[in-house]
């Protein structure tokens, strides 16, 4: 299991309504071959700051299915007015669990 986890700034004021398109785009990654459920995290001390943390099958389910597909537009198209700059993406694997 792979997790992409993108850095997303958003623009002040944009927080609530980043979050409701998050919520709407729900639909857009369910499609997603490979998607395993992805959780929205916000920073609380920097208020503009959010955490997108996906689950993905493999990681080219991300980098070659999710955004080569119209899967991807149509979540761009939903929330990418909102973003202060380009999100910052990695993926990492899960090496422990407790």
């Amino acid at each position: 299991m792979i997790t992409e986890i993108a850095q997303i700034d958003v623009k002040p004021g944009s927080e609530k309504d980043f979050e409701a398109a998050v919520a709407k785009a729900k639909a857009a990654f369910g499609r997603a071959k490979g998607f395993h459920g992805f959780e929205l995290h916000k920073s609380i001390e920097k208020p503009q700051r959010y955490r997108l943390m996906v689950k993905w099958a493999t990681l080219e389910n991300h980098t070659v299915d999710f955004r080569g597909s119209e899967n991807f537009t149509e979540w761009r198209g939903l929330v990418g007015q909102y973003f202060a700059a380009p999100p910052e993406v990695e993926h990492t694997e899960t090496v422990l669990t407790t």
